[in-house]
């Protein structure tokens, strides 16, 4: 069978598993190489008090992420706009993410890159948003604002998963898996979103090809370079593969499957403007470290978020299959009241988890 890149016809299944397996493959035997350039160069995470790891660790793991990406993309993904300017946003946000590891940029110089690539991946590769579909409400028509609005989504999903990537194999772990979620969902849509598929899925390879390399106790840290690509990544799979459709569960879908990363992150920006600090400044109050001060092992507080994650994706999938609606509006009984039972499975879990998290915390607190 010939790549999606050779034909005329829309990327098939055959294609994002291929491109899976190409991505995963690459990632992970240039991941050692990449660990060599950054001891090379001296971009080395050393230990540091907000930090979990306790020994140095080489950064630039992105390279690998992005070659692998790159590498697959080019042979799977039709060479028309959208995978062009995604590979040049996805290029340019690589690039500051790595010099940014070496030389440690002020905080404005990388959301100047942020901008830089969203601007890249809307007006070249067209990853903009002109409409949503809500569940049970119907289209919501963004002409005049949808290049915008989807710019400053991608910068914001590049700080999300740069803000959770604190702990070995989390940030590639949690994306591997919503990316996997997102390219079986983009396949059960029309032709158009089975570019996200497979954008999707080569992501996911890529990620898990570097996890080979980052899972507890790492030997390869991603550094922004791969965090903020892996954000930018996931930022177009969801317009592309998901957003850009008239299916009812369009925008409910991505808010399902990044929860995790986005609750880390909002919980941290309200406690840092909570106390006045500024919103870029590292500290200690992610989900990750009230587990580590808790008592949880790294690799075990990884495992806890790909629980959380899997159970997040595993809803949003049935979302997608499960009919609750006859797409005009109308609801049927039998789905929609399965489509409400696991919905308030998976709200109970996830608000017990993070009950269990602050009320371990607030008993520290008491008992000190």
């Amino acid at each position: 069978m010939l790549p999606a890149a050779m034909t005329a016809s829309a990327p098939s299944e055959l294609d994002a598993l291929y491109a899976f397996g190409v991505a995963a493959g690459v990632a992970a035997l240039l991941t050692p190489v990449t660990m060599r350039v950054a001891r090379r160069v001296g971009a080395i995470d050393q230990p540091r008090e907000r930090g979990l790891s306790d020994r140095e660790t080489p950064l630039l793991g992105g390279l690998a992420i992005f070659v692998a990406a790159a590498t697959s993309g080019a042979i799977w993904l039709p060479a028309a706009e959208p995978w062009i300017g995604i590979a040049l946003a996805a290029a340019l946000i690589t690039v500051v993410g790595a010099l940014d590891d070496r030389f440690d940029f002020p905080p404005w110089l990388k959301l100047i890159g942020q901008i830089g690539a969203a601007v890249i991946a809307v007006g070249v590769g067209g990853v903009d948003v002109k409409f949503v579909t809500l569940p049970f409400f119907g289209v919501l028509n963004l002409p005049n604002d949808g290049h915008a609005l989807t710019a400053i989504g991608l910068v914001a999903m590049m700080n999300v998963v740069n803000f959770s990537d604190g702990v070995d194999g989390l940030a590639a772990g949690v994306c591997a898996i919503v990316a996997v979620a997102f390219a079986v969902i983009a396949f059960s849509l029309a032709e158009q979103q089975h570019f996200g598929g497979v954008l999707a899925a080569l992501t996911a390879g890529a990620a898990i090809g570097f996890l080979f390399h980052n899972f507890p106790p790492a030997s390869s840290f991603m550094g922004d370079a791969g965090s903020n690509l892996l954000g930018l990544l996931m930022g177009c799979i969801a317009v592309q593969g998901d957003l850009k459709t008239s299916a009812v569960v369009t925008l409910a879908l991505p808010l399902i499957l990044l929860a995790v990363p986005f609750l880390d992150t909002t919980f941290v920006v309200l406690k840092r403007l909570k106390y006045r600090r500024p919103v870029y400044a590292a500290d200690q109050e992610h989900l990750h470290h009230r587990m580590a001060r808790i008592g949880f092992s790294v690799r075990r507080t990884v495992l806890f978020f790909y629980g959380w994650t899997l159970m997040l994706a595993g809803y949003a999938v049935a979302l997608r299959f499960i009919h609750y609606s006859n797409g005009r509006g109308h609801l049927r009984a039998g789905g929609t009241i399965l489509v409400v039972a696991l919905g308030l499975v998976v709200v109970a879990a996830s608000v017990y988890l993070v009950y269990v998290l602050e009320i371990l915390k607030f008993n520290r607190r008491n008992r000190r």
